[in-house]
Protein backbone atom coordinates (compact mmCIF):
# COMPACT_ATOMS: atom_id res chain seq x y z
CA UNK A 1 0.00 0.00 0.00
CA UNK A 2 1.08 3.30 -0.84
CA UNK A 3 -1.30 4.83 1.80
CA UNK A 4 -2.75 3.22 4.85
CA UNK A 5 -4.92 5.03 7.69
CA UNK A 6 -6.01 4.06 10.87
CA UNK A 7 -9.01 5.10 12.72
CA UNK A 8 -8.62 8.87 11.30
CA UNK A 9 -10.15 11.72 13.44
CA UNK A 10 -10.19 15.45 12.43
CA UNK A 11 -12.76 17.99 13.90
CA UNK A 12 -13.49 21.93 13.55
CA UNK A 13 -14.55 23.19 16.81
CA UNK A 14 -17.59 21.08 17.79
CA UNK A 15 -18.15 19.53 14.00
CA UNK A 16 -16.68 15.96 14.21
CA UNK A 17 -15.49 16.27 9.93
CA UNK A 18 -13.75 12.62 9.83
CA UNK A 19 -14.69 9.95 11.86
CA UNK A 20 -12.55 6.54 12.52
CA UNK A 21 -11.62 6.68 8.55
CA UNK A 22 -9.96 3.29 7.85
CA UNK A 23 -8.51 3.59 4.16
CA UNK A 24 -5.93 1.70 2.28
CA UNK A 25 -4.83 3.13 -1.52
CA UNK A 26 -2.87 0.46 -3.33
CA UNK A 27 0.29 1.41 -4.97
CA UNK A 28 0.29 1.77 -8.93
CA UNK A 29 -3.49 2.55 -8.80
CA UNK A 30 -5.90 5.22 -9.38
CA UNK A 31 -7.79 5.36 -6.07
CA UNK A 32 -11.48 7.60 -6.17
CA UNK A 33 -11.92 9.73 -3.38
CA UNK A 34 -15.61 10.12 -3.77
CA UNK A 35 -18.18 11.77 -1.67
CA UNK A 36 -21.02 14.93 -1.44
CA UNK A 37 -20.02 18.31 -0.54
CA UNK A 38 -18.68 18.88 2.70
CA UNK A 39 -18.23 15.33 3.25
CA UNK A 40 -14.69 15.39 4.62
CA UNK A 41 -12.73 14.69 1.10
CA UNK A 42 -10.78 17.69 1.16
CA UNK A 43 -9.91 17.45 4.82
CA UNK A 44 -8.74 13.82 4.15
CA UNK A 45 -6.03 14.83 1.36
CA UNK A 46 -4.83 18.04 3.67
CA UNK A 47 -3.75 15.43 6.26
CA UNK A 48 -2.57 13.47 3.69
CA UNK A 49 -0.43 15.89 2.83
CA UNK A 50 0.09 17.26 6.15
CA UNK A 51 -1.46 20.83 5.45
CA UNK A 52 -2.93 20.05 9.10
CA UNK A 53 -2.71 16.91 11.11
CA UNK A 54 -5.51 14.86 12.83
CA UNK A 55 -6.81 14.99 16.53
CA UNK A 56 -6.20 11.14 16.63
CA UNK A 57 -5.09 8.30 14.01
CA UNK A 58 -2.53 7.53 12.10
CA UNK A 59 -1.44 8.04 8.37
CA UNK A 60 1.07 5.67 6.86
CA UNK A 61 3.16 6.44 3.59
CA UNK A 62 4.58 2.71 2.40
CA UNK A 63 4.04 0.76 5.62
CA UNK A 64 5.65 4.14 7.82
CA UNK A 65 4.16 6.65 9.88
CA UNK A 66 3.99 9.83 7.53
CA UNK A 67 6.52 12.48 7.36
CA UNK A 68 7.41 15.72 5.68
CA UNK A 69 9.75 13.76 3.85
CA UNK A 70 7.23 11.67 2.49
CA UNK A 71 5.16 14.90 1.57
CA UNK A 72 8.24 15.78 -0.94
CA UNK A 73 7.14 12.55 -2.95
CA UNK A 74 3.56 13.76 -3.43
CA UNK A 75 2.35 16.14 -6.20
CA UNK A 76 -0.59 17.91 -5.23
CA UNK A 77 -3.47 19.75 -7.15
CA UNK A 78 -5.83 21.12 -4.95
CA UNK A 79 -9.16 22.54 -5.72
CA UNK A 80 -8.85 25.52 -4.81
CA UNK A 81 -6.80 27.06 -8.13
CA UNK A 82 -4.03 29.70 -7.66
CA UNK A 83 -0.78 31.44 -9.86
CA UNK A 84 0.86 34.22 -9.30
CA UNK A 85 -1.17 36.01 -12.08
CA UNK A 86 2.03 38.60 -12.82
CA UNK A 87 4.41 35.92 -12.83
CA UNK A 88 5.52 34.23 -16.18
CA UNK A 89 4.70 30.58 -16.40
CA UNK A 90 8.53 29.05 -16.71
CA UNK A 91 9.30 31.07 -13.68
CA UNK A 92 6.75 30.29 -11.08
CA UNK A 93 7.30 26.85 -12.28
CA UNK A 94 10.88 27.07 -11.13
CA UNK A 95 9.96 28.43 -8.08
CA UNK A 96 7.52 25.38 -7.23
CA UNK A 97 10.32 23.07 -8.19
CA UNK A 98 12.36 24.76 -6.20
CA UNK A 99 10.12 24.14 -2.71
CA UNK A 100 10.40 20.37 -4.04
CA UNK A 101 14.52 20.79 -3.96
CA UNK A 102 14.47 20.17 -7.59
CA UNK A 103 17.71 21.36 -9.00
CA UNK A 104 17.49 24.39 -11.24
CA UNK A 105 18.51 22.33 -14.68
CA UNK A 106 16.80 19.64 -13.90
CA UNK A 107 13.71 21.54 -13.46
CA UNK A 108 14.08 23.22 -16.77
CA UNK A 109 14.41 19.66 -18.48
CA UNK A 110 10.99 18.97 -16.56
CA UNK A 111 9.24 22.40 -17.77
CA UNK A 112 10.33 21.70 -20.82
CA UNK A 113 9.04 17.99 -21.63
CA UNK A 114 5.30 18.53 -19.70
CA UNK A 115 5.18 21.82 -21.81
CA UNK A 116 5.39 19.87 -25.13
CA UNK A 117 2.94 17.18 -23.80
CA UNK A 118 0.61 19.68 -22.86
CA UNK A 119 1.00 22.23 -25.66
CA UNK A 120 1.97 24.85 -23.47
CA UNK A 121 5.80 25.92 -24.72
CA UNK A 122 4.70 29.29 -26.38
CA UNK A 123 2.97 30.35 -23.48
CA UNK A 124 6.37 29.53 -20.91
CA UNK A 125 7.03 33.45 -20.75
CA UNK A 126 3.37 34.86 -20.55
CA UNK A 127 2.06 36.01 -17.32
CA UNK A 128 -0.49 33.86 -15.92
CA UNK A 129 -3.54 36.06 -16.21
CA UNK A 130 -2.91 36.28 -20.07
CA UNK A 131 -3.65 32.48 -19.87
CA UNK A 132 -6.94 30.57 -20.18
CA UNK A 133 -8.71 29.10 -17.24
CA UNK A 134 -7.86 25.13 -19.14
CA UNK A 135 -4.17 26.37 -19.49
CA UNK A 136 -3.73 27.99 -16.34
CA UNK A 137 -4.75 24.22 -14.96
CA UNK A 138 -2.73 22.81 -16.54
CA UNK A 139 0.35 24.88 -15.39
CA UNK A 140 -0.84 23.58 -11.79
CA UNK A 141 -1.25 20.18 -13.14
CA UNK A 142 2.94 20.55 -14.42
CA UNK A 143 3.97 22.08 -10.96
CA UNK A 144 2.71 19.20 -9.50
CA UNK A 145 4.49 16.49 -11.74
CA UNK A 146 7.76 18.27 -11.86
CA UNK A 147 9.16 16.46 -9.31
CA UNK A 148 7.95 12.20 -10.29
CA UNK A 149 5.79 12.03 -7.15
CA UNK A 150 5.37 8.58 -6.35
CA UNK A 151 1.56 9.89 -5.26
CA UNK A 152 -0.33 11.75 -7.33
CA UNK A 153 -3.07 13.74 -5.53
CA UNK A 154 -5.58 15.33 -7.81
CA UNK A 155 -8.92 17.23 -6.77
CA UNK A 156 -11.11 18.08 -8.96
CA UNK A 157 -8.57 18.16 -11.75
CA UNK A 158 -11.20 18.48 -14.79
CA UNK A 159 -12.53 21.74 -13.55
CA UNK A 160 -12.24 24.21 -16.41
CA UNK A 161 -11.51 21.88 -19.33
CA UNK A 162 -13.22 21.36 -22.23
CA UNK A 163 -13.87 17.86 -23.62
CA UNK A 164 -11.23 17.40 -25.62
CA UNK A 165 -8.31 18.56 -22.90
CA UNK A 166 -10.33 16.59 -20.48
CA UNK A 167 -9.69 13.84 -22.92
CA UNK A 168 -5.89 14.31 -22.92
CA UNK A 169 -5.98 14.85 -18.90
CA UNK A 170 -7.70 11.60 -18.73
CA UNK A 171 -4.90 9.48 -21.43
CA UNK A 172 -2.05 11.18 -19.29
CA UNK A 173 -3.42 9.89 -16.18
CA UNK A 174 -3.78 6.71 -17.29
CA UNK A 175 -0.20 6.67 -18.69
CA UNK A 176 1.32 7.95 -14.86
CA UNK A 177 -0.57 4.99 -13.58
CA UNK A 178 1.47 2.30 -16.39
CA UNK A 179 4.82 4.23 -15.33
CA UNK A 180 4.01 3.33 -11.56
CA UNK A 181 2.36 6.49 -10.15
CA UNK A 182 0.05 6.36 -7.54
CA UNK A 183 -3.60 8.12 -7.74
CA UNK A 184 -5.99 9.63 -6.39
CA UNK A 185 -8.67 10.90 -7.43
CA UNK A 186 -11.23 13.00 -6.03
CA UNK A 187 -14.39 14.41 -8.93
CA UNK A 188 -17.58 14.58 -8.69
CA UNK A 189 -17.73 13.23 -12.43
CA UNK A 190 -18.90 9.58 -11.50
CA UNK A 191 -18.43 8.43 -15.73
CA UNK A 192 -14.46 9.65 -15.14
CA UNK A 193 -14.53 7.63 -12.23
CA UNK A 194 -15.96 4.52 -13.66
CA UNK A 195 -13.45 5.07 -16.68
CA UNK A 196 -10.57 5.11 -14.67
CA UNK A 197 -10.27 4.10 -11.24
CA UNK A 198 -9.46 0.48 -10.01
CA UNK A 199 -10.60 1.56 -6.34
CA UNK A 200 -12.61 3.89 -4.12
CA UNK A 201 -13.85 4.80 -1.26
CA UNK A 202 -17.13 6.76 -0.56
CA UNK A 203 -16.81 9.18 2.08
CA UNK A 204 -20.17 10.86 3.61
CA UNK A 205 -20.23 13.22 7.11
CA UNK A 206 -17.44 11.89 7.53
CA UNK A 207 -17.15 8.71 7.84
CA UNK A 208 -16.33 5.84 4.97
CA UNK A 209 -20.34 4.35 3.94
CA UNK A 210 -18.07 2.55 0.56
CA UNK A 211 -14.95 0.81 0.10
CA UNK A 212 -13.46 -1.17 -2.69
CA UNK A 213 -12.26 -2.58 -5.95
CA UNK A 214 -14.80 -1.05 -8.05
CA UNK A 215 -15.99 -4.17 -9.90
CA UNK A 216 -16.81 -5.59 -6.58
CA UNK A 217 -18.91 -2.61 -5.37
CA UNK A 218 -20.64 -2.80 -8.79
CA UNK A 219 -21.55 -6.51 -7.89
CA UNK A 220 -22.80 -5.44 -4.70
CA UNK A 221 -25.04 -3.07 -5.83
CA UNK A 222 -26.49 -5.36 -9.24
CA UNK A 223 -29.98 -5.31 -9.58
CA UNK A 224 -29.47 -8.98 -12.51
CA UNK A 225 -30.70 -6.69 -14.98
CA UNK A 226 -29.34 -8.25 -18.53
CA UNK A 227 -28.32 -7.04 -22.39
CA UNK A 228 -29.98 -9.27 -24.71
CA UNK A 229 -29.27 -9.03 -28.15
CA UNK A 230 -31.83 -11.53 -30.32
CA UNK A 231 -33.65 -12.55 -33.35
CA UNK A 232 -36.96 -13.67 -33.34
CA UNK A 233 -40.34 -12.07 -31.41
CA UNK A 234 -40.15 -11.29 -28.18
CA UNK A 235 -43.60 -12.38 -25.99
CA UNK A 236 -45.75 -9.92 -25.04
CA UNK A 237 -46.13 -10.85 -21.20
CA UNK A 238 -44.34 -13.07 -18.96
CA UNK A 239 -44.92 -13.90 -15.26
CA UNK A 240 -40.80 -14.59 -14.57
CA UNK A 241 -39.43 -11.20 -15.88
CA UNK A 242 -39.67 -8.07 -17.51
CA UNK A 243 -38.87 -7.26 -20.84
CA UNK A 244 -38.02 -2.88 -21.58
CA UNK A 245 -36.86 -1.92 -24.59
CA UNK A 246 -33.24 0.57 -25.32
CA UNK A 247 -34.08 3.85 -26.24
CA UNK A 248 -30.81 4.13 -28.12
CA UNK A 249 -30.86 1.28 -29.99
CA UNK A 250 -32.20 0.51 -33.14
CA UNK A 251 -31.39 -3.31 -33.29
CA UNK A 252 -32.97 -6.29 -31.40
CA UNK A 253 -31.59 -5.60 -27.83
CA UNK A 254 -33.82 -5.20 -24.84
CA UNK A 255 -32.97 -5.03 -20.76
CA UNK A 256 -34.60 -8.18 -18.95
CA UNK A 257 -35.48 -8.00 -15.51
CA UNK A 258 -36.48 -10.88 -13.24
CA UNK A 259 -39.70 -10.74 -10.94
CA UNK A 260 -38.29 -12.23 -7.88
CA UNK A 261 -35.80 -14.44 -7.56
CA UNK A 262 -35.10 -15.43 -11.05
CA UNK A 263 -32.30 -16.82 -12.40
CA UNK A 264 -30.33 -15.86 -15.70
CA UNK A 265 -31.11 -19.21 -16.99
CA UNK A 266 -34.59 -19.59 -16.18
CA UNK A 267 -34.80 -16.73 -17.77
CA UNK A 268 -32.98 -17.81 -21.04
CA UNK A 269 -34.93 -21.08 -21.36
CA UNK A 270 -38.44 -19.33 -21.55
CA UNK A 271 -36.73 -17.58 -24.63
CA UNK A 272 -35.53 -20.39 -25.66
CA UNK A 273 -38.49 -22.59 -25.44
CA UNK A 274 -40.60 -20.26 -27.29
CA UNK A 275 -38.04 -20.09 -30.36
CA UNK A 276 -36.08 -16.85 -29.78
CA UNK A 277 -32.49 -17.37 -31.17
CA UNK A 278 -30.42 -15.63 -28.48
CA UNK A 279 -27.42 -13.63 -30.37
CA UNK A 280 -25.71 -12.38 -26.72
CA UNK A 281 -26.17 -11.98 -22.92
CA UNK A 282 -24.49 -8.79 -21.06
CA UNK A 283 -25.07 -8.52 -17.34
CA UNK A 284 -26.45 -4.41 -17.49
CA UNK A 285 -23.86 -3.26 -14.59
CA UNK A 286 -25.32 -0.03 -12.38
CA UNK A 287 -23.28 2.83 -13.11
CA UNK A 288 -21.47 5.12 -10.63
CA UNK A 289 -23.70 7.92 -10.57
CA UNK A 290 -26.72 5.55 -9.65
CA UNK A 291 -24.48 4.01 -6.83
CA UNK A 292 -23.38 7.03 -5.16
CA UNK A 293 -27.00 8.10 -5.10
CA UNK A 294 -28.31 5.11 -3.63
CA UNK A 295 -25.14 5.03 -0.98
CA UNK A 296 -25.65 8.05 0.45
CA UNK A 297 -29.28 8.18 0.66
CA UNK A 298 -28.96 5.25 2.73
CA UNK A 299 -26.94 6.43 5.42
CA UNK A 300 -29.32 9.44 5.55
CA UNK A 301 -32.20 7.19 6.86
Amino acid sequence: MIIETKDLNKKFQSKQVLDHININIPKGSIFGLLGPNGAGKTTFIRLLTKIIEPDSGEILFEGKPLSMSDVYQMGYLPEERGLYKKMGVEEQLLFFASLKNIPNNQAKKAIKNWAEKFDLGKLLKKPAEELSKGMQQKVQLMASLLHNPKLLILDEPFSGFDPIHAQLLQEEIIALKEQGTSIVLSSHRMDTVEQLCDHLALINQGKVILDGELEEIQKAYSKQEWILEYDGELPQTNELFKIDCLKDSKEKRVLIKPIGKVSLNEMLAVLLNQGISIKSVKEQKPNMNTIFIEAVAQTQK
